[in-house]
């Protein structure tokens, strides 16, 4: 994303203010790819414009008045009233990419039941989710939200550990590997999302899709979806790569799959993530190809495959709203004056297939 062109950037910054309210000029460069010195240009010249308002360290959208930072776990328990007394411990592996939306979520509903929020970080290369666990409970948190760095199908002993805790907790875009264990989720339907795509690409005419994914948690499942989307739908072989991390220079493997591809026949691809489908429109530019006439894309989570060169259609998972739900839900059960009466709830969000100009439908530009 480095040639990303100003405009693009600007706008995209924009929408992470929308989501988030308020964000720090290092967490803005890192979703975006770009130097903090870039970043504070852009707000400079946002700021100009009447778009934003800076703040120290950061910046807000132009009228707004900074919200309650959520506070991170290590923090002491601050001296405003809690009105409802209780507080929401959040756990998630990453603010850089697709949580910022499922922290804004629980975060407007904390904000509109007066609950106290506070988030633990975990890290993907390097978990520390049951320490992160701990410390939100230090903090006094009196339910979890919880999204581990491990696999999205969660191993009996993680659970148990996590039951040990004490704490009533939901699982949120992970769920129980036993599928019979009785635990709270929220969740999106990742494999449905990806054999949506599938589908389309097939309603299009294609016979040939390939799938390029990029070693996430969520990848296996993307893979599940796309596998059994071509099994049904009789659809022909097609390159099928994992770069096998989501930070990983992949650059040789997109030269690889479009090489592949070409070579194979196969006119159509998955491509998860967005950055990944940016990253691999570059390398096709290079090669003097361009979707969707040479290789036709739709890209997987929709952070910000609108402002690619040519826009991306996209599978876009309800983020936010999953978010929204699961703290909605958490709050239910902790109010409730006998929690045992409260049925067990496992929700599955559909994600929703956003059209737009990589794929090749008609009546998009």
């Amino acid at each position: 994303m480095a040639d990303m062109l100003v405009a693009q950037r600007q706008a995209l910054l924009i929408r992470e203010l929308e989501a988030a309210g308020v964000l720090r000029v290092t967490e803005l460069a890192t979703r975006l790819g770009v130097s903090r010195d870039t970043i504070r240009r852009d707000l400079l010249d946002l700021q100009a414009a009447g778009r934003v308002t800076r703040v120290r360290g950061g910046a807000l959208l132009a009228g707004q008045e900074p919200a309650p930072a959520a506070e991170p776990a290590s923090a002491p328990a601050g001296n405003s009233p809690v009105p409802s007394g209780q507080t929401l411990g959040l756990l998630v592996p990453a603010t850089d990419y697709y949580y910022p939306r499922v922290v804004a979520g629980v975060r407007a509903v904390a904000e509109r039941r007066g609950v106290r929020l506070v988030i633990g970080l975990t890290d993907y290369a390097r978990p520390r989710d049951l320490e992160q666990v701990r410390e939100l409970g230090m903090a006094g948190a009196t339910g979890l939200l919880v999204v581990t760095a491990e696999t999205v199908h969660l191993p009996a002993a993680s659970l148990e550990r996590l039951q040990a805790g004490g704490l009533p907790f939901i699982l949120v875009e992970r769920r129980p590997k036993d599928v019979f264990a009785v635990c709270e989720y929220v969740i999106s339907h990742h494999q449905q999302g990806a054999s949506t795509a599938v589908r389309h690409f097939a309603e299009l005419g294609h016979r040939r899709v390939g799938l390029f994914t990029n070693g996430s948690p969520t990848a296996p499942l993307v893979h599940e979806g796309y596998a059994d989307a071509v099994r049904h739908l009789g659809l022909d072989p097609a390159p099928v790569l994992d770069s096998g991390h989501p930070r990983a220079d992949a650059t040789r493997l997109y030269d690889r799959f479009i090489a592949d591809c070409r070579v194979s026949g196969t006119l159509a691809a998955l491509v998860h993530s967005d950055h990944d489908a940016i990253q691999l429109m570059q390398r096709m530019r290079t090669q003097g190809l361009r979707p969707p006439d040479d290789l036709a894309l739709i890209a997987y989570d929709d952070e910000i495959s609108a402002l690619a060169d040519v826009p991306l259609t996209a599978v876009a998972p309800p983020k936010q709203e999953l978010g929204e739900l699961a703290a909605q839900l958490l709050l239910e059960r902790l109010e409730a004056t006998d929690p045992r009466s409260v049925p067990v709830r496992q929700l599955t969000l559909q994600p929703r297939l956003v059209i737009r100009a990589s794929c090749g439908a008609a009546g998009h530009d």
